[in-house]
């Protein structure tokens, strides 16, 4: 969005008394929501298919690996659809971008309930992908435009609710499911939903932003793609280096972190032009870049949790679907409890003495996780570091969103929603296709060294938690840099049209 188009246009914002500008109206209000809904909607299934890929591995014929790649392509394809959307906020109203990204989403998920194979399921999470990636950028710049600074900590406590509860509770919703049902109904549960929040959008959504022409450089996503993608498919390989793919793993991982480079090199001479796809300019402030690198690190902890919990209690400790989907819940709803309370918290103290904390809990339920898990692990044990984990994301995601996008100017907060959530996925991805990579190495050493398949399964999630202690320790250290970010000057909420 334009820096200097808001201040030029009338509107009931711009004419009403100071009190009543520094709250956020009714209407604004009522966009906010369907955003929120329709952005949990869709989160929902970035994890939904955790619970299910022993099911699929089995009813598909697919190795761990393969499987783990319904999860990694998803996210895959947020990552490079996510960058476009930095454009697409500029170029397009707000209310056919929502409509064209949930009618995407439901086209998907209709594919993938009807899906004859792996193939073609795999094809249908790219398209629920699709839709997808618009819609967190779009939620994140909306409310950062619309609502005023002394209220965003609050607003972004329910968009933390939905980043880190609707992912967590994907698989308890999957568990339940699967326990009764073939896992085309993870889709067909969604299907209705999906549909009534796309008709309640289309009566209810109106745009907000401000468009302005912007060109769409295409070198710039077709760099976005072969780079996150290279680099995404050399992680997931490296869980097969034991048999001899160790070159195509390192050779994969070194193409995308090259192209990647050269896609970044291009964002800077575009933005000499101020034409680039994603404005890298959003990391001169020092908090948007430190709050960055610890998004990574969360997400990767998230997901890796959440791909192989399911993974240790059914195929180590021999519980059921249903039963591990239980497990998952109290963590997910502990998140979703304590999401608005800690928005408030921010609004009250800032970012650092909730984001400390935070990250010593999740840092803390890794390393148990690390050093404990064995076949002889007692359920409760997980579930205790899983709650754990838990609500170390939940004092993490809300300063995090908060306190990065605050730091920004307003003509880059689409630039730097569509960054975060770039990011965001790419970590997601990585962490999954790595932890499931160790876990995959390490096990078949394992049994090539005389082990159990129990024994040595317990020893690759070790092993790849082991990875994730290590990093979320990192964190801790990150989380000490990030501040309240300055109000900037001129940093009023833009006015809806």
């Amino acid at each position: 969005m334009a820096e200097t188009t808001a201040p030029a246009t009338s509107n009931a914002r711009t004419t009403t008394t100071p009190d009543a500008a520094a709250t956020t109206s009714r209407r604004d209000n009522l966009v906010i929501m369907v955003l929120i809904v329709s952005a949990f909607t869709v989160i929902l299934n970035e994890t939904i298919m955790g619970v299910a890929i022993p099911h699929l591995m089995a009813d598909l014929d697919i190795t761990a690996v393969d499987a783990q790649w319904l999860t990694a392509a998803f996210l895959l394809t947020m990552a490079v659809v996510i960058p476009i959307t930095g454009w697409l906020l500029q170029r397009f109203p707000t209310r056919p971008l929502y409509l064209a990204a949930m009618s995407t989403f439901v086209a998907g998920t209709a594919l993938a309930a009807v899906a004859p194979g792996f193939e073609v399921l795999l094809g249908a999470r790219v398209i629920q992908a699709t839709g997808t990636a618009v819609m967190l950028p779009l939620l994140m710049t909306t409310v950062i435009s619309l609502v005023p600074e002394h209220e965003r900590g609050k607003r972004m406590g329910t968009i933390g609710l939905v980043i880190s509860v609707a992912p967590a509770l994907g698989p308890t919703i999957s568990g339940v499911i699967l326990q009764f049902l073939p896992w085309r109904f993870l889709f067909v549960f969604v299907l209705p939903v999906a549909i009534t929040v796309l008709v309640f959008g289309f009566l209810k959504m109106r745009s907000t932003n401000e468009t302005r022409p912007a060109p769409l450089d295409l070198p710039s996503v077709l760099l976005a793609a072969v780079g996150f993608g290279s680099l995404v498919f050399g992680l997931s390989q490296i869980g097969e280096s034991a048999e001899g793919n160790v070159l195509v793993a390192i050779a994969f991982a070194v193409i995308g972190v090259v192209v990647t480079g050269v896609f970044a090199w291009r964002q800077i001479v575009l933005q000499k032009r101020d034409a680039p796809l994603l404005d890298l300019r959003v990391f001169r402030e020092r908090t948007f870049s430190v709050a960055t690198a610890m998004f990574v690190v969360a997400m990767m902890a998230l997901f890796g949790t959440i791909i192989l919990v399911p993974l240790f209690t059914q195929g180590v400790l021999g519980l059921s679907v249903l039963q591990t989907g239980l497990m998952l819940l109290p963590g997910g709803l502990l998140m979703g409890v304590m999401a608005r309370p800690v928005g408030r918290l921010y609004d009250r103290i800032g970012p650092r003495p909730l984001l400390i904390p935070g990250t010593a809990l999740v840092a803390t339920a890794l390393w148990m996780l690390a050093l404990t898990l064995s076949t002889a692990t007692q359920p409760w044990m997980v579930l205790a570091c899983h709650v754990t984990l838990s609500a170390g994301l939940a004092l993490i995601f809300t300063p995090l969103f908060t306190a990065s996008l605050g730091s920004l100017p307003q003509h880059l907060y689409s630039h730097g929603s569509a960054t975060i959530s770039t990011l965001q996925q790419v970590a997601a991805a990585a962490g999954t296709a790595l932890f499931v990579s160790t876990m995959t190495a390490v096990a078949i050493t394992q049994i090539d060294g005389g082990a159990s398949e129990a024994t040595a399964e317990a020893a690759g999630i070790r092993t790849a938690f082991l990875v994730g202690a290590i990093l979320a320790t990192l964190g801790i250290g990150l989380a000490t840099l990030i501040r309240r970010p300055e109000k900037v000057e001129g940093e009023a909420p833009i006015a809806a049209h």
